[in-house]
């Protein structure tokens, strides 16, 4: 704090800054700080951003010089950058602290391996070119830094495949800007004829015999071996625009064109030219003998790009991806953590390589080979796991209690190995992963008893571990009871559903979690019932699954000890006022016995015969609509009530009123329209022929059916 310096002292690293000719300087504090030199140098520059400056004035001068000029260059702007440091120099102190550390670590490791110091290269950046740490080099005999004892803390497996984008983020420098280094040294190499040196057993492109000259052996510039002077006046004189660079500016015109349109632009050959002038006249106004990539893409948004962007990629998109795009790197096998390693490893019986960048189609034949039923087994696994272009199903699939006999993947996981290394960090296996996730999944704060249904599923159906089911069942059951709103009641109904369907088939007799889940799940919505109708927050949707939940489900739950008057009572105390609830309440009335089917179609007709209530009848039809989830009985009334209503009612009416009614039943009860409409099928004719005869099964008389109609005479009649 400002304020623990006594009045009249000054701080120590303030007293230790006050030496030689420069203490009238750091008093008045007139050395100006790394953002006022970049301001400057961006302006007088005529340059954007820090990136294109450096690759303007520092990496394209010095592109053909030697070792002993680069480095001397790299040492002046570090010695620049170490006096711009801040006023409070807390991250420099942390920097040299990092340097004495490096630097006692180099020696210790030459001393204990034997190294010939000639035989290692020192790679660092230009902050760390020249350094005033005592430990810096190998000739200080300063005493070795004191290091600190190794923590606890365990390697996490912090090697990931880098990318230009990355590089990028992490140091802030302008988007594109990696890429432009890398096509300016790769054009550079060309035009030295230069060999870059690459480790061996690195991929890459294959050496070809007899084609420039290696990298590391320069020829000296002098008989004597001594170095020229490149640095004095580079900045003032820039090499001229040579038959190279426009013929790779005519180049780059003539593809960016060609990408444009690719990409909906309307780009023509005079955009091309145009594009070309406009980089050599924006170099020549930011006074540059030649267009460097920055004015090239400059010119093109300038020329191509126009009021707005015809697809995804705007110009200045197009222009990276040109001049090289995002390169996305790769960990090697053996770099990768024990998880990667063991997805590998285990999905090597496919016959793929798998740490290729392209997309690979596996087929399994289950039935063939049974040994590649773990393979199936994994790749499910890592399709719950990790992004969805990573492992992509084609044919098959994996359901509570069905496995497919045959199976077609998409893989993908060399394009997706950041996805992979990241599951690393959270375990040794993928199983332990995925278990891991699903017990935090539960565990959050915002965790429902659906996503803890979902989570029982996904263990069933991914993992053979029933511990782990009854662990997550048992905090579905808790998650039940603690809530205080239906609104995932419909998710939570599908899922029970399944899972009691699944136990029925797979076990004698359910699990103690799905006991407890049912009778929980019964009290809950018996007690929030009553709220739920009134309440204008839960839908008609949501109020319809809570019936399903108590109607469909009541036989499992009463033989568990519920007691139905449970149920009667919630329903009596039910007092709703919009139509598609009262519908509802209707509906769950006459399942339970104490509303017949005549007076439920009598207060049908008297809301036809009303024409105040006829505009809102489709939403009592909606409620009805889903009064099928609890009470799949009334399809038939439900069919005749509107058939009835299409009858009734008069054009003018009618007319206004179905396209309320086809929105309603789209929006509120989709899924539960295919039953109506079988219903349907089911009580209409088949044909024109026998419409006019047919008789509505409710418009017949009390007792009567259908007259059978006469058989033909033949010598079997008797007998019939």
């Amino acid at each position: 704090p400002e304020g623990d310096t006594p009045e009249g002292t000054s701080p120590p690293e303030e007293e230790a800054a006050l030496h030689g000719d420069a203490v009238g300087v750091e008093v008045g504090d007139l050395r100006p700080r790394f953002a006022e030199l970049e301001a400057h140098l961006l302006h007088h520059g005529k340059v954007r951003h820090w990136s294109e400056w450096w690759e303007q004035y520092v990496e394209r001068p010095l592109a053909g010089a030697d070792h002993d000029t680069y480095r001397q260059v790299m040492v002046l702007i570090g010695s620049l950058f170490r006096r711009l440091r801040p006023t409070r120099a807390d991250r420099l102190d942390r920097d040299e602290d990092r340097e004495r550390y490096m630097w006692t670590r180099i020696r210790q490791h030459l001393a204990r391996t034997g190294v010939d110091p000639a035989d290692c290269l020192y790679v660092c950046g230009a902050f760390h070119a020249a350094s005033r740490v005592e430990q810096f080099g190998l000739d200080s005999t300063a005493p070795d830094f004191e290091i600190s004892p190794r923590t606890g803390t365990g390697w996490r497996y912090g090697l990931i495949p880098s990318s230009h984008s990355a590089i990028e983020a992490q140091f802030g420098l302008a988007p594109g800007s990696v890429s432009i280094a890398a096509a300016s040294w790769t054009k550079a190499v060309s035009a030295a004829r230069v060999t870059p040196y690459r480790l061996a057993g690195q991929p890459g492109e294959r050496s070809r015999a007899g084609r420039g000259r290696a990298a590391g052996t320069p020829a000296p510039d002098g008989a004597d071996g001594s170095v020229t002077d490149r640095l004095t006046g580079f900045l003032a004189a820039p090499p001229p625009l040579d038959g190279l660079d426009e013929a790779e500016l005519r180049g780059w015109c003539v593809d960016i064109v060609r990408l444009a349109r690719r990409n909906g632009y309307l780009a023509s050959t005079a955009d091309a030219i145009a594009v070309f002038e406009h980089s050599i006249l924006l170099a020549g106004l930011r006074n540059r003998a030649r267009p460097t990539p920055y004015d090239f893409a400059d010119a093109a948004v300038t020329c191509i790009e126009k009021d707005v962007v015809p697809g995804r990629r705007d110009v200045r998109r197009l222009c990276e991806i040109l001049l090289g795009g995002d390169r996305i790197g790769q960990v090697g096998y053996h770099a990768l953590p024990p998880l990667a390693r063991d997805v590998l490893d285990r999905l090597r019986p496919l016959g793929l390589d798998l740490e290729k960048r392209t997309v690979q189609r596996a087929l399994l034949d289950l039935t063939a080979t049974p040994e590649l039923a773990a393979c199936s087994d994994l790749l499910w696994l890592l399709r719950h796991l990790l992004p969805a272009d990573a492992v992509r199903p084609i044919m098959g699939e994996r359901r509570l209690g069905h496995r497919s006999i045959q199976e077609s993947w998409d893989l993908a996981l060399g394009r997706n190995q950041r996805a992979l290394i990241e599951l690393g960090y959270e375990g040794v296996t993928v199983e332990q992963v995925l278990e891991q996730r699903l017990r935090r999944a539960v565990r959050a704060p915002d965790a429902t008893a659906a996503g803890a249904l979902a989570a029982v599923e996904d263990a069933l159906r991914l993992l053979d571990s029933p511990r782990l089911v009854d662990d997550l069942g048992t905090r579905a059951v808790e998650l039940l009871a603690a809530e205080r709103t239906v609104d995932d009641a419909p998710d939570v109904l599908r899922r029970i559903r399944r899972l009691l369907a699944h136990y029925r088939a797979t076990t004698a007799a359910l699990p103690a979690w799905c006991e407890a889940f049912m009778t929980t799940g019964y009290a809950h919505y018996c007690t929030l019932l009553p709220s739920a109708f009134v309440d204008d927050e839960a839908g008609t949707r949501q109020v319809g699954a809570m019936l399903g939940f108590l109607f469909s489900l009541e036989s499992v739950a009463l033989s568990l000890g519920c007691d139905r008057s449970q149920l009667e009572l919630a329903v009596a105390q039910c007092h709703p006022e919009a139509p598609a609830k009262v519908a509802l309440l209707w509906a769950a009335r006459h399942q339970l016995g104490l509303l017949p089917l005549t007076e439920l179609r009598a207060r049908c007709a008297e809301l036809l015969a009303n024409p105040l209530v006829v505009p809102a009848f489709p939403q009592y039809l909606a409620g009805f609509v889903h009064a099928l989830e609890p009470v799949p009985g009334l399809a038939p009334f439900v069919v005749e009530t509107m058939s009835t209503a299409f009858a009734r009612l008069p054009d003018p009416v009618l007319l206004p009123w179905l396209p309320t009614l086809i929105t309603t039943l789209r929006d509120q009860g989709p899924e539960l329209v295919p039953l109506l409409v079988r219903e349907a099928g089911r009580t209409f004719p088949g044909g024109l022929t026998e419409l006019d005869a047919w008789v509505p099964p409710w418009q017949r008389p009390a007792g009567g059916t259908p007259t059978a109609a006469p058989l033909p005479a033949g010598r079997v009649t008797p007998l019939l």
